[in-house]
């Protein structure tokens, strides 16, 4: 069948590959809450400007280059789907997945192209505390296709309105949609409120994501890997960041101008890609002693 799969994150496309479901699967790339964009379909002084952000993101990982052709890739891509007889978006509940639904629904509208259906998956039995779709086997993932829905023009209108709160990070729209009980993209609520939790308190300047990895961090958990771990059974599900942006959070720790970490190791900073620099070979001290509070949490 004339089909096309529009996932995040390459594990969900792999699984959705060997899922057995017909169709082609095409994986979007790109930090929708994060950065620098308007709302809506975006022109390419944008994408220079986003190409530019990630690769400061991954700490030169990836290169402004590769990823400006992926984003125009994206693009050309999306505009082209309209040849496509069912467009089926696989999504999760998460902040990263919601900013990408709402952006990838609003940029379909703007080419006219409503042929769409949405599986959003935020639970699945047996899997607890469940983050995503890349959890999932393949044989579990299909057993989701015939719970897939057509997109309402009233579920287009809610992913704009989305677009616009994360792309311009506008607190008033966004405690708009976190307050709302009955959105036609039920997810984007708790999307919008972990949003606001990652703006900067006005006690400590700290967002959730980074006062829970300072706090992880005074606990005694010194290595990468012990932070991750116990930064993830602090959090609430679903879990939208990953190594890449846990590691971003903690050099920024490090480089403020009154520091709240040390990193030691064979770099100043932690591999934010793929490195030839185990990351086993870095610590992180904490530079003080005290709980961090926060009223994102109230």
């Amino acid at each position: 069948m004339n089909i096309l799969h529009i996932t995040s994150g390459d594990i969900a496309g792999d699984i959705l590959t060997k899922s057995g479901i017909p169709g082609e699967v095409f994986v979007w790339h790109d930090i929708l809450y994060d950065g620098p964009r308007n709302p809506g379909w975006p022109d390419d002084d944008t994408l220079i400007a986003r190409s530019l952000f990630l690769e400061k993101v991954t700490d030169g990982g990836l290169d402004r280059q590769s990823i400006l052709e992926t984003l125009r890739h994206q693009y050309v891509k999306l505009a082209e789907a309209g040849k496509y007889e069912h467009i089926i978006l696989w999504f999760d509940a998460c902040l990263f997945d919601q900013s990408m639904l709402a952006h990838v629904l609003t940029c379909l509208l703007a080419r006219n192209i409503e042929q769409v259906e949405l599986l959003c998956v935020e639970s699945f039995p047996g899997i607890v505390p469940f983050h995503g779709l890349g959890q999932l086997q393949p044989d579990q993932l299909a057993s989701l296709y015939d719970d897939r829905r057509h997109v309402t023009d009233l579920q287009f209108a809610c992913g704009v309105s989305a677009d616009k709160a994360f792309a311009t990070l506008d607190g008033v729209l966004l405690k708009e949609l976190s307050h709302a009980t009955d959105l036609p993209l039920p997810w984007i609520a708790a999307a919008a409120t972990r949003l606001l939790q990652e703006q900067p308190d006005p006690q400590t300047g700290l967002g959730r994501l980074e006062t829970l990895a300072i706090q992880a961090i005074i606990d005694g958990c010194e290595k990468p890997g012990e932070i991750f771990k116990a930064v993830a059974a602090e959090d609430t599900p679903p879990q939208y960041w990953g190594d890449i942006t846990l590691w971003a959070k903690i050099n920024g720790l490090a480089e403020r101008e009154r520091p709240l970490v040390r990193i030691k190791g064979p770099g100043n900073k932690l591999p934010q890609w793929k490195s030839d620099i185990p990351l086993q070979d870095f610590t992180v001290k904490a530079l003080v002693n005290r709980p961090m509070r926060s009223d994102v949490d109230k």
